[in-house]
Parts: structure tokens; sequence; C-alpha cells
């Protein structure tokens, strides 16, 4: 029974249904783990009396988040990987934001999307993540490598959506304030646009938490190129998806560009994006493109991001421009799973 994977109802319920006790020794348990990040429970004052129960969990509890094999550092970003229990490794990148860390997980080992400015597209798919194994990386992060983390973004290895049911449990437990603590507005889901999965979140009782989506061209010819996604899911079917979704009071999607020199951006193209958004509440990351190995993908010059920012800006469109962090580590968007 890995504790990683279970909220503290789930606890409560389990420790009621196999042991007779309840939600007094599932706190102690999920502080002394989830917050703390301590294995030795057993010594919680909640268990000074109950021996025999804290015996008996040890024998039956595990948490095994994976072993953090390697990390690269960055100025104050980290990458590290992890080894899971069958030797599958996964990547996850510690971001650093003006106050806090944003922490980048991964929810499968490869992916099928097949994105082709993505290094883990081209890995192709091996397994989906197991929830321990998604929240394992918000433990190795806080308590293995001793980052506080506020933020976390599904925007590592893997889609999300493809990976529905854990994604949704893992996101459950690291909101759980007696343990990881991270609120629902601080969580982030990316995807490369699987419309059902969208679907599937908005039918969720889960205010405040955002969307992100890949979008990386507003065409479907380009984006099914660049995404072969669109082809089961075009642009227009996307959008009505996206104008369907429950947003909180003032909320706005979060849409990522990947921008391609000679391939999504000119200046027509940013026109035509302005055109998509429009009249969605969108908050747009520009994100000049981390070159491929093979693909012959190029980075746009300052001058070109700049030009095609300005553009969206005239349109009314929010713009964020994002440079790239974690490139000389293969941290950055696009390059997990190079190391």
């Amino acid at each position: 029974m890995n504790l990683l994977s279970f909220t503290l109802e789930e606890l409560t319920r389990i420790l009621e249904t196999g042991y007779g006790k309840g939600r007094f020794h599932a706190r102690a348990l999920y502080r002394e783990i989830f917050e703390k990040g301590s294995l030795d429970f057993g010594s919680a004052p909640e268990f000074a009396v109950s021996r025999a129960l804290a015996q008996s969990l040890e024998k039956e509890i595990s948490v095994e988040p994976g072993q953090v094999a390697d990390t690269f550092e960055e100025a104050d970003l980290t990458k590290f990987i992890t080894r899971l229990s069958d030797g599958q490794k996964i990547e996850s990148v510690i971001v650093p934001m003006n106050r806090y860390n944003t922490l980048c997980v991964s929810t499968q080992v490869g992916c099928r999307m097949g994105c082709m400015f993505c290094e883990t597209g081209r890995m192709g798919l091996t397994r989906h993540l197991d929830v321990h194994e998604i929240t394992g990386q918000l433990f190795n992060a806080r308590h293995t490598l001793k980052k506080p983390v506020k933020n976390v973004v599904f925007m590592g290895m893997g889609e999300p959506f493809d990976n529905f049911e854990s994604v949704l449990a893992a996101v459950r437990v690291m909101n759980v304030q007696q343990g990881f603590d991270i609120a629902l507005r601080h969580m982030t889901i990316s995807t490369a646009g699987l419309v059902p999965g969208i679907q599937k979140l908005a039918a969720q009782n889960l205010p405040g938490i955002r969307l992100a989506v890949s979008i990386n061209a507003p065409d479907n010819e380009t984006r099914s190129r660049l995404m072969p996604v669109t082809r089961a899911w075009p642009l227009d079917t996307l959008k009505t998806s996206l104008s369907r979704f429950p947003l909180p009071y003032k909320g706005t999607f979060l849409f990522e560009y990947i921008l391609i020199k000679g391939v999504n951006d000119a200046l027509m193209h940013a026109d035509r994006l302005a055109q998509f958004i429009h009249p969605l509440p969108v908050r747009l990351n520009l994100i000049p493109c981390n070159p491929v190995p093979g693909m012959g993908f190029e980075s746009p010059s300052d001058e070109a991001m700049n030009r095609f920012s300005q553009q969206l800006v005239a349109k009314g469109v929010f713009v964020i421009r994002r440079w790239s962090k974690g490139r000389s580590v293969s941290a950055g968007c696009g390059q997990l799973g190079r190391s």
C-alpha cells in the first residue's frame, strides 16, 4: 500500500476498515510523511500508545517516490531524473520564480502524441505513471532535494489527459491541506488538445485549477504537421470545448505557443492566432523553440519574437514572453527525455 497514492479521506477509510482506527491516526501519518517527509511515523505522539498499530502499518505501508538518480543545474533551475521501481526513468524540473518554485511533473514514460518539436514525443509511449509515481516527484522535490515548491504544472513528459485517472487522483492527493497542501489555483494541467480530457476535467469538482493548451499554430494544416492530435480534434472542436469549460470568475486559459523559425512565426500566423483566441480569455505564453536534434527546427531571432508578440498585443492578446530556461541541461520546453 503506497501511501503516496491516497488522499487523507481515503487513508482514513483504510484505517477504519482494516485497523479499527480513523482520522486521528490518518492525520498523523499524513503530517509525518507528506508534510515532514519523515518515514519514521511510529515515533509520532499519536502512536505512542499504539505501538502495535505502528508496527503493523510499518509492515504494510510503503512510501516509494522513486529514486533520484541524477540532477542537473542551470543557475537556480534544477532538473532531476527519477528511476522508477521497474527501472524506467522520468524527468522533472524545478523552476525558480520570483518568490517560489514551480515543479514541472511528468505523467507518462514517453508520450504517444508525436509532436514534431518535442523530444518526449519522439520516444513514443512506454507506459503511464501510477499515482504515487506522479506525487512522488513532488515528494522528492520537497523532501529529497529540499526545494520549497508552491506551484505544480503537469507539463513534463507525457500527455496528462492520456493518463487522466492517475493525474486526477494525483491532483487530489497534492491538494490535501494536511499533506502537500498545493492549492488548486496553483496547479496547471497542460494538454496538446485532447478534447475528451478537457470535457472530463470540466465535469470534476476542481474549482480554480488551471488549464493550459499547447496551441503552436493557428490553422489546422500547420498544426497537424506539428501536432498530429489536430487530425482527431481540429481547432474548431478544441475551441468549442474551451468555450464550455467552467472557468472561475475572471479566470483565464493559458495558451502555449512554441515559435519555430519559418514554420509558425509569420505575422499572418499572429493575425490568425488572435482571431482564433477571440473571445476566449487567454494568457499566451510565447516560447522560442528549443531545437530537437534531427528535426531541423530553429529558434526565431529576438527581433522576430518581438514582431510576433507586438502583432498579438496590437490585436488585444495578453502575451507573456518566455525566455528559454534550462536549455543547457535539456530541461527546456520540448527537451525532456534527452538525458
